[in-house]
Formats: structure tokens, sequence, C-alpha cells
């Protein structure tokens, strides 16, 4: 057997890279190069096809160069390219290809001793791209045998048909459409659904009607390349290289390593333009919410409570001092200044919940605290002050996603669905409710109660179900956006994460110091990649959520920090409310000289692992 694979005449279908320069091949006919891509042309001329140069009168070629190639050749043959190698060619080959820079891509090829793909596969692309369906179906007769699974040829032939189909009807050729539909198409007996959908296409009045319904590019370059691209994932990469191969792992690679970078909390851009190839993707700690930006002092005493609007455009806090206090955002400068103050809390405030739409606010009290109180935020009015009964103890409430109904409860066994007027709709008798939250779906309601669980409630048909069940008090909870994880303060255990779906713990995350006090932690930063939690030790800890260790301490607090709120829609900034009588707004390193910024990042202590 021969040292580059081949054997016998037959060309080998892993296509490794052939020794002697492609065995003294030269380019074929045609305007095709020798590396069996169509060539592009310059200046109405055909671009050379070897490497580059042309060999005739007057071209220079002279012995001494023959010499030469000889020499490189001799070259060749001692030094075998490895696998990896010869893929890193073939993958710049290609890229180079889709550059137009073609010339290059042979003088590639020709002295590495490579071919791009398969020839089958060449002239299999080549007349896709020129529309010549029937020497398109034979060449995948020749690719059967190069294929891993027989069956990809019906699946790539119904694609050619189907593409064929959408030309005919295009260009008016009804007749020559209906005999690909019932002639070629039909007997592949394929995917049936969608034969019954192309030939709905046949009514369509006009091009543009087709390409409507179709969701069809129209006949051309891009839907046959779009197509080509979905004829290759039926191929090897042996054979035909799937599409920016290079592209795809280079992006792949940016995304590896955004997602092991601790403090990336930003929109990702999956183009490849935004970064620099050049270097690794680092975010500093500086650009991360863990320093001071504002200190808020009107509370007179303790701050039980915060949190965000949804828009990230306020900011509630509630205090021990009967105060709901509203906060505006400044979109630029990020400050905060206060829009009004909500009073007449007689036990103070404990829990806030803001309406999904932002335009009410709810507020409840600690567990002597039988009464909750629904604000109109924008006009600071009270429109509904709630009591079903003295016995009550109303300390959790949350909202129907439709913005028209609220669950609340306590730990007496209060548990009530209400209308926005405080009318009880509903009751669950015997719940003694720690913690609540509607699911997007509108009708479960989670509820953490006395018994160390969270269970699913359905108002509707009155079903109950566990989901998790802790070895601990569960003093607070929260769930992601999207409904799947469930973020909870254990009392001395500090915060879980929990997967709601799977309900199985997921992590544990370290450092929290977390006794009996109700401590609220959050979700946050970009895509929710972040959680954040208070702490009976004075200070804020910041997680990556696939890290049990902190990635951040924040310190300024004097005593312990009840909640924390992440802006939902500024990723750097969080704020954390405390017994201190404080509220603390977080956000990224002030524009400060190197000594000051050393002085801060003290407030900050990093503990990456």
């Amino acid at each position: 057997m021969q040292a580059n694979g081949a054997g016998q005449g037959q060309e080998s279908p892993e296509l490794s890279c052939l020794n002697s320069a492609q065995n003294g091949e030269s380019s074929s006919a045609g305007g095709t190069h020798s590396n069996g891509l169509l060539s592009s042309t310059d200046n109405g001329n055909s671009v050379g096809t070897s490497n580059g140069a042309s060999a005739g009168p007057g071209s220079g070629t002279s012995a001494a160069s023959t010499a030469s190639g000889s020499e490189v050749g001799s070259l060749k043959k001692k030094k075998r390219l490895s696998q990896a190698e010869e893929d890193v060619i073939r993958l710049i080959g290609q890229h180079l290809h889709g550059l137009g820079l073609n010339q290059t891509v042979d003088l590639l090829m020709q002295e590495s001793g490579c071919r791009l793909e398969h020839s089958s596969a060449t002239k299999f692309r080549n007349h896709v791209m020129e529309g010549e369906w029937d020497k398109a179906e034979n060449d995948l007769n020749e690719l059967r045998a190069l294929m891993h699974s027989p069956n990809a040829i019906v699946r790539m032939k119904f694609l050619l048909l189907q593409q064929k189909y959408l030309e005919y009807l295009e260009d008016g050729k009804v007749l020559e459409a209906l005999q690909v539909l019932r002639g070629e198409l039909t007997p592949l007996k394929y995917n049936t659904d969608r034969i019954h959908v192309l030939s709905g296409y046949l009514m369509c009045s006009h091009a543009e009607d087709l390409k409507a319904k179709a969701e069809w590019e129209g006949k051309g370059t891009a839907s046959r390349c779009r197509l080509l691209d979905k004829l290759q994932t039926y191929l090897p990469p042996s054979v035909m290289l799937p599409p920016r191969r290079l592209q795809t792992l280079l992006r792949q690679a940016v995304e590896l390593q955004r997602d092991r970078c601790l403090y990336h909390n930003t929109k990702l851009d999956s183009s490849l333009d935004s970064v620099s190839l050049l270097l690794d993707h680092v975010c500093s700690r500086k650009q991360f919410p863990c320093y001071t930006q504002q200190i808020l002092t009107e509370h007179c005493n303790e701050v039980w409570f915060c949190k965000f609007s949804n828009d990230g455009t306020k900011l509630a806090t509630g205090s021990k001092d009967t105060t709901v206090i509203i906060w505006q955002v400044d979109p630029e400068s990020h400050q905060l200044k206060l829009l009004r103050t909500l009073e007449g809390h007689a036990y103070g405030v404990s829990y806030l919940a803001w309406s999904p739409d932002d335009t009410y606010l709810i507020a409840c009290g600690p567990d002597d605290c039988s009464e909750l109180w629904l604000w109109n935020v924008p006009t600071g009015e009270l429109r509904t002050k709630m009591s079903q009964s003295h016995e009550d103890s109303l300390t959790s409430v949350a909202w129907n996603p439709d913005g028209k109904r609220f669950v609340t409860g306590g730990q007496r066994g209060q548990f009530y669905q209400c209308d926005l007027d405080g009318n009880l709709l509903d009751s669950w008798e015997g719940v003694r409710v720690q913690c609540l939250w509607c699911l997007g779906d509108g009708r479960a309601v989670l509820a953490s109660d006395t018994h160390q669980r969270i269970r699913g409630y359905n108002f509707e048909d009155l079903t109950d179900r566990n989901i998790v069940q802790e070895d601990h008090p569960i003093m607070s909870f929260t769930v992601s956006k999207n409904g799947r994880l469930a973020l909870l303060n254990v009392a001395t255990q500090g915060v879980h994460l929990w997967d709601l779906q799977d309900r199985v713990l997921v992590r544990k995350y370290q450092g929290v110091t977390q006794g009996f006090y109700t401590i609220h932690s959050c979700f946050g930063g970009h895509n929710e990649d972040f959680i954040a939690s208070g702490s009976e030790d004075h200070k804020v800890y910041i997680w990556h959520r696939r890290g049990e260790l902190p990635i951040a301490e924040l310190t300024g607090h004097t005593r312990t920090v009840n909640c924390v709120s992440w802006n939902p829609a500024i990723p750097g900034l969080m704020a954390s409310a405390s017994d201190d009588g404080t509220v603390r707004v977080w956000g990224p390193a002030p524009f400060l000289d190197s000594q000051e910024a050393d002085a801060l990042n003290e407030n900050c202590s990093n503990m990456d692992s």
C-alpha cells in the first residue's frame, strides 16, 4: 500500500494529504482550480490554477526554478503532515476561498499536498450552485459510497428536488414544477407533510407571494448557498468541510472564554468582529458592581427590604421606620434620587413586590402584622389596605403574571388569592407560609412553609405537590426569570440553588453567614449569571452561578445585610439593605487615579479559585 493512502488507482475517501504536490496533477479546465473549487476571474480572464504563475514563453520560468521545486518536493516527502496539521490547512483554505482568495488557496494546497475536499464533492457543489439539478442528483450516486449513512441520500435528494421545484414555480414553469412534485418528490415517500405544504405553493399568484409563503429567498446564489449548507451536514467532513468551519471554531473559543470569565457581565455578541482574536478574553473586576457608588441614608431605622422595579427605573426600600421610599434611577449616571415616601406602615415593612407593569407596589410587614398595603406608584396613592382578620399574619406576597391578582400569606396559616381591591378570591387553609412566588404560567404558586419545604399549589384545581425538601428552615427564596431555578436562603446552611424542573439540589454556595434571620438573595447580572446575598457578618457576597466560592465580598455595611437586589435592566447596578439603616448602591469602579482605585479595592475582596 502506498504511503499516501491511495490504492490501485482509487482515490482515498479520507482525503489525506498527497505527497509530491498532488503527484504532478495540474488544474482542470473550465475555470476550476487545482483545489477543486470554482475560480474567480480577474478583468474577465480566468485566474491561474496552480501556483498563480502561468508557464509559457516569456514567463521567466527557468531550470533553476524547476530544480528549486524539486528540492521543495523532496522536503515534503521527508516531513509528513499530521492529521491536525492537515485539518488546519483545510480550514484555512476554506476560509480563504470564502474571501475570494482562490490563487492563494491553490498555492496553499499545492505546497502542502492537501486537497480541500473530495473531487466528487467539488462537482456536487458546483452543480448545485449552477442549478444543474440533474447532474447534482447523479453526483449523489458517487457520494453514496463516501457517506456513513446511506439513508442520508434520500434526505439530500429531497432537498435538491425541493429547490428545483421552487425555482420552477418562480420562473412560472408550473407544469415542470408539477412534474417534479408528482414524479420525483412524491415517489421518495419521505416527509409527506412537507410535500403537502409544497403542493400548496402551486396556488401562489406571483413570485413574491411564493417567496413570502415559502420563507425562501428566491432563485439565485443566496438560496443555493443555504441549500448547500443543509446538504453539507449529511457529508463527512473528510469529504466536504461543514460551512464556515473556521469561523465556527473561533466563535466557540470566544464563547468558551466568556463563559469561563468570572466577571463577564455584558451581552454576548456572537460576531467575531466585536472581539480581538489576538488576545484572550478577560473582564476586569473594576467593571463589576462591587464598589459603593452611593449610600442612601434617608431611612431612620433598620432597612429590611429593597427591590428594583421590573424595568429597572426605580428602587423601593422598606424599613422598620414604617416607611417605603421609592427612588428614581438616573438612566445615564445610574445615581438614585428620592422620588416619594409612602408612610403609615405601623409595623414596619419587611417585604415588597412590584406588579408586572410596575404600576403597583405591595408592602407587607413582619410576623405580627395582619395588613398589607397596595400602593399606586405613579400617583403615590394607597389603592387598597387589606386585612382579612386581626389574627392573620401577612408577611409575604407574590403577583400573578396577569397583574390583576396576587397571593399572600404568613406563618399563622393564612394563604389567600386576592384581586386589586383586596377581595378574597380563593384561600388555602392550614399552610404556614414563609415565602411565595407565582410561576410564569399563572396557575402554579410556590410556597415555602414551616416544614422546610417548597410546595406547588394550583388554585384552579386545588392540587398541590412537593417540589423542594430541605433539612433546615427555608427563610426565603426567589426564582429565576425562566422559572427553572430557585435560590434558597436556608437557616444555618446558607444559599442553595435548586433545579425546580428536575427537583434536585444543584449547588451550595459557600462563605455567607446565615442564622435564623430572614435574608433575601437574588439572581442578577446579564443572563442572570450571578447570585448575590446579604449576610449576618455585614457583607454582601457574590458568586458566579456555576461556582460555589464567592468571586467578591463587598464590605461597608456595619450590621446584618438583610436584602440584595440586582437591577434587571442595568447589569452593573446592585443595591443592598442593612440593619445599619442604610441602603448601599453598588456599581463598577469610578474613574479614579491608581492610588484611589487601589484603596477601593480593599472593599472588594477577590475570591478567585
